[in-house]
C-alpha cells in the first residue's frame, strides 16, 4: 500500500468511525438540553476534578520514572510529567501516537533512549490493562445483571459460555501455532531488522521485574486509579443528572469509559458516548440524560482537561528548550 495512502487511512478511519458513532448516539438527543447541563454544572467540582486528574498524571509520570531506574536512568518528575501530558494531547489528535510522543519528549529532555522508555510505557500500559480487568471483575461481581444486560442489548444472542469458549480456543490455538513455528517466526527478516529495537523494548518491559521496591510501584498504580475514580465522581456530581448515581455506578462508568477511550477513535469520540451513555440507562437515567452525562464527562475529562494540561506542558517544554539553548 502507498505510504501516503496508508497515513491518510490511519487518520481517516478513526475519524469516520468516531463521527459515525457520535451521529448514532445523538440521533434522538436534544442538544439544547445537553448544553443546559453544561451551563448549570457546578464548576467548583469540575475544578477539583481537574486537580485530581492532574495529580493522577503526575503520579503516572512518577511511576514511569521509577520503572526506568533499574535501567540506570533517573528522569526528573518535572520532565516526565511534561512528557506524559504531551502524550495525552498527542493521543487526542493522533490516536495511539501518544505513547511514542511521550518517549520522544523524554529522550529530548532527559536523554533516555527511546526504546528503553517506550518499553517501560508498554509495560505500564499492560499493568493498566490488568488493573482494568480487575475492575471489570469487580463490576461483574457487584453489577452482573446490569453489565450482562448492556451486553445483551447490543448482542441479543450473547452467551457468556460461548465467549469463554471462544477465548480459550483462541488462546490454545495461538499458543500451539506460536510454539510450532517459533523458529521461523524469530527468523523473519523484519524481526532481525528491528532486533536492537526489540531488545530495548524488552529491557524497558522487564524493568518492572527489577524494581527496588515493588510496593512503591503497586501503591502508585493503585493511587492513579483511585484518583481517576474520585475525579469521575466529582464530575458526575457536578451536574444534576449525575447526583442520583451510586459509587458502584460511577465505578461502572469509569470502567466503561476507559474501554471507550481505548477504541481507536479520536480521544474516544463516539465510543465513549456510546458505552457510558448506554450503561447509565441501567441505573435509571433516560437516554437523553445518559448521553448528556457521557458528553459532559468526555468533554471535560477527555478533551478540556487534556488540552489545557497538554498546551501548558508544550509551552513549558518549549520554554525549557529555549532557556537551555540560550545558556
Amino acid at each position: 500500500m502507498n505510504p501516503t495512502l496508508k497515513k491518510v487511512l490511519s487518520y481517516l478511519i478513526p475519524l469516520v468511525l468516531g463521527l459515525g458513532l457520535l451521529n448514532w448516539v445523538f440521533n434522538e438527543v436534544d442538544l439544547k438540553q445537553t448544553l443546559e447541563e453544561f451551563k448549570n454544572a457546578n464548576y467548583v467540582y469540575v475544578g477539583l476534578a481537574a486537580v485530581l486528574a492532574l495529580i493522577a498524571h503526575v503520579l503516572r509520570a512518577a511511576r514511569w520514572s521509577y520503572m526506568l531506574q533499574p535501567l540506570g536512568y533517573n528522569a526528573s518528575l518535572y520532565n516526565s510529567t511534561i512528557a506524559v501530558l504531551i502524550g495525552y494531547l498527542t493521543n487526542l489528535i493522533f490516536p495511539r501516537a501518544g505513547e511514542v510522543a511521550r518517549s520522544v519528549s523524554l529522550q529530548k529532555s532527559e536523554n533516555v533512549p527511546f526504546d528503553k522508555s517506550f518499553g517501560a510505557v508498554i509495560a505500564e500500559r499492560l499493568v493498566d490493562v490488568l488493573t482494568l480487568f480487575i475492575l471489570m471483575g469487580l463490576n461483574l461481581i457487584f453489577e452482573y445483571d446490569r453489565i450482562i444486560g448492556l451486553v445483551k442489548e447490543f448482542f441479543p444472542d450473547f452467551q457468556l459460555g460461548w465467549l469463554f469458549g471462544i477465548v480459550v480456543i483462541a488462546l490454545v490455538l495461538g499458543g500451539f501455532l506460536f510454539f510450532k513455528f517459533k523458529d521461523r517466526i524469530f527468523e523473519l527478516p523484519i524481526l532481525n531488522k528491528f532486533k536492537a529495537f526489540f531488545e530495548g523494548l524488552k529491557d524497558g518491559f522487564v524493568s518492572v521485574l527489577n524494581l527496588k521496591n515493588p510496593w512503591v510501584f503497586i501503591a502508585q498504580s493503585f493511587g492513579i486509579w483511585v484518583l481517576y475514580y474520585l475525579s469521575s465522581m466529582l464530575l458526575c456530581y457536578s451536574v444534576e443528572i449525575g447526583l442520583s448515581l451510586s459509587p458502584l455506578a460511577i465505578l461502572t462508568i469509569l470502567v466503561m469509559g476507559t474501554i471507550g477511550m481505548a477504541v481507536p477513535t479520536f480521544g474516544g469520540l463516539g465510543s465513549y458516548h456510546l458505552l457510558v451513555g448506554k450503561i447509565v440507562l441501567l441505573y435509571g437515567l433516560s437516554n437523553q440524560d445518559g448521553i448528556s452525562l457521557a458528553t459532559f464527562l468526555h468533554t471535560m475529562n477527555g478533551i478540556f482537561f487534556v488540552i489545557i494540561f497538554g498546551v501548558i506542558a508544550l509551552l513549558l517544554s518549549t520554554f525549557s528548550k529555549s532557556k537551555t539553548s540560550s545558556d
